[in-house]
């Protein structure tokens, strides 16, 4: 494959749908900085990530200051959690988080100065460092996958000897409709995206780097080619706006042809993909010294004053970003966080900005109205577009059966939850939302078996 040569510049994957884009609203519009008000609770769930959650590091009452570690675990699939503010741990206690779980958490009361923790410290030679220095670096940062996975970043970076990786992928599709905030990062901050890719080339020396970015995105490819143009080891490589283009499986096919195996991973067949976001966050704690301790976030949807991307700290409460945006133009009648095709609604803005979350969507009724479900009609369209090559309409009657047996016969477990069966079927049949709940209930059940 030669991504240099003009014919082969867009590339894609097989089925999938065309959902509208609705990105009109925000992909203009600068990214604006938000800082939590004095003495207002910045609340800090110990589970950011996928694997095992952290232990708090300090106690109630005690002083902490911006970027020190509060939390952390000894645990391989973990990441430690950073103060985003300076104040007084006023609380250690249980949470609703932004996920709709109730989760250990840290409270501390924002004294507004931002005062600045010893350890954050610019490094003038980072060139210099090692493999295994940079992935220190990485894990103390608290560094996760930031495209809403929350995979701990060192290990990801570290895959196993038999493991040979050619190919870094960074991930700039943002296919998800409403979301705009790695569009306006990548025209705003293109070059720590390409220094920070450089940076894990030095950690997976044999491979090459490509960042992928939709078509849709005219300016940030513009950007981004023109920051790589002198380092012959990355590329941008322009793949064809298509939902959901930016599901790893999906985007390892478009850019290597390559298919991963079912149960499998990008690694499994040579690749390691990363969020445009996560490289940036690597440039920040490997350059600048910094933790991971900012968010960009959109606010969107008819309900919001003030649609816009907004960069805050973690921690922020959901109801206070609202406000310091220009609070409701109408009460929402729903309340997405994430996409709105694989996004989960939410009841109560009292929840803290994780690292994880993308995007906040108010929706108005209009907005919000799902037409009732009716019988299937067997007409085969979301077999059509599954970009998991199932055949939902099949493991759809095997949840009706509650037959988990003739799911996962069925390979259910290889959902990727993307949501475009439900999004493409003429009769609104519930078909994601289903598949959803029985798959997460199946893969838990084998983990308890482990």
């Amino acid at each position: 494959m030669n991504l240099g040569r003009k014919k082969a510049l867009v590339f894609t994957f097989k089925r999938g749908i065309h959902p509208k884009e609705e990105k009109q609203f925000t992909e203009d519009m600068p990214i604006n900085t938000l800082l939590p008000p004095e003495g207002h609770e910045i609340i800090f769930p110990l589970l950011m990530h996928m694997g095992v959650p952290c232990e708090p590091l300090v106690q109630k009452g005690q002083k902490v200051l911006l970027g020190e570690k509060i939390g952390d675990s000894q645990a391989l699939i973990s990441a430690p959690i950073h103060s985003s503010v300076s104040g007084t741990v006023k609380d250690i206690r249980p949470h609703l988080t932004i996920a709709g779980t109730i989760v250990n958490s840290i409270i501390i009361e924002n004294d507004g100065k931002f005062e600045e923790h010893e350890s954050i410290k610019p490094r003038e030679n980072y060139e210099d460092l090692s493999r295994e220095e940079i992935l220190k670096i990485i894990r103390e940062a608290g560094i996760v996958g930031l495209g809403g996975a929350g995979f701990p970043t060192h290990v990801k970076l570290s895959p196993p000897p038999e493991k040979k990786i050619d190919t870094v992928i960074i991930n700039g599709c943002e296919c998800e409709p409403y979301l705009t905030t790695d569009n306006r990062i990548m025209i705003e901050e293109a070059y720590r995206i390409v220094t920070g890719l450089k940076i894990i080339l030095k950690v997976i020396q044999t491979a090459r780097g490509i960042i992928a970015i939709e078509d849709n995105k005219p300016e940030a490819i513009e950007h981004l080619k023109e920051y790589c143009a002198s380092i012959p080891e990355i590329k941008v490589a322009v793949v064809r706006t298509k939902y959901p283009q930016g599901c790893e499986k999906q985007l390892v096919a478009a850019i290597t042809g390559r298919e991963v195996p079912s149960g499998g991973i990008p690694i499994d067949v040579g690749c390691l993909v990363n969020n445009v976001d996560t490289v940036i966050a690597i440039h920040r704690s490997i350059v600048r010294g910094r933790p991971l301790m900012r968010k960009v976030v959109t606010l969107t949807g008819g309900a919001i004053r003030n649609p816009g991307n907004y960069k805050m700290r973690i921690g922020t409460l959901l109801s206070d970003l609202v406000e310091m945006s220009g609070g409701f133009k109408s009460n929402p009648a729903k309340i997405v966080v994430g996409g709105p095709m694989m996004g989960t609604a939410i009841f109560d803005t009292d929840v803290p900005i994780v690292k994880t979350t993308e995007g906040v969507i108010f929706f108005t009724e209009e907005e919000a109205h799902i037409p009732p479900e009716r019988n299937c009609i067997r007409c085969g369209t979301c077999v059509e577009c599954c970009p998991a090559g199932l055949i939902p309409t099949e493991l759809n009657t095997d949840i009706l059966r509650e037959d988990s047996e003739a799911f996962v016969k069925h390979n259910g477990l290889d959902c990727i939850e993307c949501g475009s069966c439900s999004y493409i079927c003429p009769a609104k049949r519930r078909l994601s939302q289903a598949i959803r709940t029985i798959r997460r209930v199946e893969l838990a059940k084998m983990r308890n078996r482990k």
